[in-house]
């Protein structure tokens, strides 16, 4: 069994909105500490080795420069590659599904002790790399429901994934009971980062709603959050 609430409550989540180079942009933080040295979580969320077996089966080029293809999912270029180095790691990359803009995903690494290292994925996406009316629509659940996923793919992974999801089962989790709870709580703490950001407590919940309705299809589920 997933423990739900306890990896929930492990992530920490903002989104920021803000003009960059006159644009208006959404700033999506998620952060994480992992039982593990830096070099192994760098290994991990580099390896195509190991991507496959937290995420999604990933293909082409991993290196500064080259490209890669998430299995059904995001593709890109890969902008920036730091290995460990002085207690610190990073890369970025486009992150796009073939239709207009793409994204700029970046993983930073930060050295907590030897045995343990803190997660940062920043998702920085302009509102006109969007489809028309989608933020106001779902907001920031949209990609963070997809984001807490992975975030709890990794912490399977961390934890020897004896009673974890491998990603052939993760569809059939998805759509269980206890699926439907991460993904319920999981738009409830983004509705929370919403209405730190500066809208009312009203449009968040409308938003978060609609993105766990539109994840799960249970829209009296949606109604009960």
């Amino acid at each position: 069994m997933v423990d739900v609430n306890a990896q929930l409550d492990a992530v920490t989540r903002s989104i920021e909105t803000k003009e960059v180079d006159s644009e208006r942009t959404y700033v999506q933080l998620l952060t994480q500490t992992y039982p593990s040295p830096i070099d192994d979580v760098w290994d991990a969320v580099t390896s195509a080795e190991r991507i496959p077996r937290w995420f999604l089966p990933i293909s082409g080029d991993l290196r500064l420069g080259g490209t890669y293809q998430l299995e059904g999912n995001a593709g890109g270029e890969i902008r920036s590659c730091e290995p460990p180095r002085d207690g610190t790691a990073g890369y970025s990359v486009t992150w796009g599904m073939g239709v207009g803009e793409p994204a700029i995903v970046s993983v930073r690494l930060i050295e907590v002790d030897a045995s343990h290292t803190r997660f940062e994925l920043e998702n920085v996406a302009t509102a006109t790399s969007l489809p028309d009316g989608m933020w106001e629509q779902f907001g920031p659940s949209a990609t963070g429901i997809g984001w807490d996923q992975g975030l709890l793919g990794l912490a399977l992974h961390f934890s020897g994934g004896d009673d974890g999801i491998s990603p052939e089962e993760a569809p059939a989790w998805v759509a269980s009971d206890e699926g439907k709870a991460f993904m319920r709580r999981s738009a409830d703490a983004w509705a929370a980062a919403h209405e730190r950001d500066g809208v009312s407590a009203e449009v968040a919940k409308g938003a978060s709603d609609r993105t766990y309705a539109a994840y799960t299809g249970d829209a009296a589920g949606a109604e009960m959050g």
